[in-house]
């Protein structure tokens, strides 16, 4: 079975596979991207296609305006997707038995997953909504594709995680958000067929080696800001400033080091699902 049919709306089969998500270069830049991890995705179905102006029309049963399918808020697509959920009896016999079925916004590691086996297009300039709330980086996160929750208070909890489509080249993508408790236009809907993930998740360790870290950092500010700091005036003759300069050379130095520190560090241990934590057994991981 490669394709679905729910609602009139089809559903192309994406094999189960590990994807891996986020960023694993050192510079401080990337620790909103951190760490970089596997991802292992059992077998789904995803939409090629956003939803567009008629097919939204027929689900609702109504006649829409153009713009209708780009303006959501977190009401109306719920409404959609529970709409779209009371259709699955109609194919749960083209379904795996073993498992139970929703229809919801892939997460983003199904969304990326279907991009590298080339089951959907991608629209440039769109910003494709997600099953995931926002985080500030990828340490709690689930790694079995199951979307990933809100932790904490604040405003942020009203937003959801998107992935951004570069307004010329579609090749370019990058995870975004967009507020969903009010009217937001120029968003686009993308549904997959999922199995429901049960059972606690394996998840992304939530803490670093920060002692780790710290000593990586002391080693890299000294070797590429504090040495060269001091070296160079040396070589060239100025010894006597080494000695009564030496704080402007150690500051200085020490700007050097923690301006390298933002683009350049070695790179962090990418996290295997085998290295994954369940929550109440995490362990420090650099």
């Amino acid at each position: 079975m490669h394709t679905l049919t729910v609602a009139g709306l089809k559903f192309q089969f994406v094999k189960a596979d590990s994807v891996f998500i986020g960023e694993n270069r050192g510079g401080w830049i990337y620790a909103g991207q951190r760490p970089r991890h596997e991802v292992k995705c059992p077998d789904f179905y995803i939409m090629n296609a956003p939803l567009t102006l008629q097919e939204l029309s027929d689900i609702l049963d109504s006649e829409l305006s153009p713009g209708d399918e780009t303006t959501w808020n977190q009401d109306r697509l719920s409404a959609i997707i529970s709409l779209l959920n009371q259709n699955l009896d109609e194919i749960i016999h083209e379904l795996d038995p073993d498992y139970q079925w929703e229809i919801r916004c892939p997460t983003q590691s199904e969304w990326i997953h279907a991009r590298n086996c080339e089951q959907i297009i991608l629209q440039t300039g769109m910003k494709e909504i997600l099953a995931d709330a926002v985080s500030s980086n990828y340490r709690g996160a689930m790694m079995d594709g199951r979307p990933r929750r809100f932790e904490g208070r604040g405003p942020m909890q009203w937003h959801t995680a998107t992935m951004e489509i570069h307004p010329k080249n579609p090749a370019i993508y990058a995870l975004s958000s967009a507020p969903m408790d009010r009217e937001n236009a120029g968003l686009s809907v993308r549904l997959v067929v999922t199995p429901i993930r049960q059972g606690s998740p394996r998840i992304v360790p939530k803490s670093a080696d920060y002692g780790a870290n710290i000593r990586s950092e002391l080693f890299w500010t000294t070797m590429l800001g504090v040495i060269p700091s001091f070296a160079i005036p040396w070589f060239r003759g100025l010894g006597g400033y080494v000695f009564e300069g030496w704080v402007n050379l150690l500051f200085g130095g020490l700007c050097v080091g923690f301006v390298t520190g933002a683009f350049w560090r070695p790179r962090r241990p990418v996290i295997t699902y085998e290295n994954g934590v369940q929550p109440q057994l995490e362990q420090p991981t650099s």
